[in-house]
């Protein structure tokens, strides 16, 4: 079974960055859609960005447009989500998901089957 596992996140001042990985300690996930998504207490975990098997077919949440990069490694069964110019109101806890189908779809499509632990990113003003 895919169990994805995520590392890399960490406090960082406001414009800092992070880089966020993703691999999946089980079945790979190579032929499968992932996504990243975060929640913060008290609201409803959102996604963030998404990308397809092969890696096209990326799509970004609006609020992180210009500022976030999905991107994978198949070789390596690895999911990236680098993030630059980072604010204040990214601080969450970022979880890796990977959907049961090779194509990402739109955004809000769900279908996300696996989820990792999740790892926290704190984004300090």
């Amino acid at each position: 079974q895919v169990q994805p596992v995520e590392s890399g996140g960490g406090l960082v001042q406001t414009g800092g960055s992070l880089r966020l990985s993703c691999a999946s300690s089980g079945e790979p996930f190579n032929n499968y859609a992932v996504g990243w998504f975060r929640q913060v207490p008290g609201k409803a975990r959102e996604p963030v960005a998404i990308i397809g098997w092969n890696g096209n077919g990326t799509r970004y949440a609006d609020s992180v447009l210009g500022r976030f990069t999905i991107s994978r490694d198949n070789a390596k069964n690895t999911v990236y989500l680098q993030m630059d110019n980072l604010k204040h109101e990214d601080t969450a806890v970022y979880y890796c998901s990977a959907r049961g189908v090779p194509y990402a779809g739109r955004l809000n499509d769900g279908g996300y089957r696996y989820w990792g632990q999740g790892t926290q990113v704190t984004v300090s003003s």
